[in-house]
Formats: C-alpha cells, structure tokens, sequence
C-alpha cells in the first residue's frame, strides 16, 4: 500500500497506484514499457481491501518466496539451476514488496547491459581471441603431458 494513499483518497479504500509523475493512474496505458510499472502490492483489490487480509497475503508470500530462494541456493552447489531458482523466488517476493522490485529492476538493467557488451563486435573478437588462446594452452599441455607418461592413467588398478 502507498504511503500517500491517505492524503489522495481520504484513507477511504484501497490506494490506487501513482504515475512517474505523481498523477493517479488507471487501467493500463500504452507506451508504458515493463520498467515504468508501479511499484508496490500486485494482491487483488479484496484483498488489499482488508489490512489483516493483505498482511496474511503478505506473509504467505513471503514463506513460498523463502522456500523459493532456499531451494535455489540448495542448488548452486548441487545439480540444479539455482540461479534461475532464486531469481524466480525473487520474482515472487516482487509481487508484494517494493525492495524486491527494485532489486530485480536493477538485475534486469545489468543484465542486459552485459548482453550488449557482449554483442559488440570487439568484445566478441576478445572473448574468441581468449577461448582460442585458452583452447591451444589446454592442448599444449595435455600433449605434453600425453608425450611425458603415455595414455597410461595415473592411478593403478590391478585385476
């Protein structure tokens, strides 16, 4: 819920969402991208309606969005793709709580930086010119090591 919501509606109903520019919006508009999306509860309108309602709401999201990120941080080290689980934990946590959005809206702005950092052609010249060079050092060594003690294995198993 909006701080302000008391000072625009007279405290009476739920608060309704403020633009960029402080105006109240209504439904949906065109031209406004992902990033301009209000910030705040996305619960539906009943329940915003009822604080003890909206509080429950808030905790059980809350509790699934922790198991989310808990089972993805399991996963890091695991077989998994744990990033991508705490992300959509976040994801959940975004649905009520302002700092979560904000935290996504700035992993989705430096994610997609990165991404056009890595289309320049430069840097993917660079990122090639680095695998390559990697790629030949890998194979120097394996050959030297191959030259040095055969294809014998290190360890020894007798039958």
């Amino acid at each position: 819920m909006n701080a302000d919501s008391d000072e625009r509606d007279g405290g009476a109903g739920p608060a309704k969402p403020l633009s960029a520019t402080g105006d109240v919006t209504g439904e949906a508009t065109e031209g406004v991208t992902r990033e301009d999306r209000e910030l705040g509860s996305r619960a539906p309108g009943f329940i915003r309606a009822s604080r003890a309602l909206h509080v429950s709401w808030q905790v059980g999201v809350f509790v699934v969005g922790l198991a989310v990120v808990v089972a993805g941080i399991i996963m890091l080290p695991l077989p998994g793709p744990g990033w991508l689980v705490i992300f959509g934990g976040m994801a959940i946590w975004a649905t009520e709580f302002v700092w979560a959005q904000l935290v996504l809206r700035w992993t989705r702005r430096k994610v997609t930086e990165a991404a056009q950092r890595a289309l320049d052609p430069k840097v993917r010249r660079r990122n090639i010119i680095l695998t390559v060079t990697g790629l030949v050092i890998i194979a120097v060594l394996v050959g030297i090591y191959v030259w040095k003690f055969g294809v014998t294995m290190p360890w020894k198993i007798h039958e």
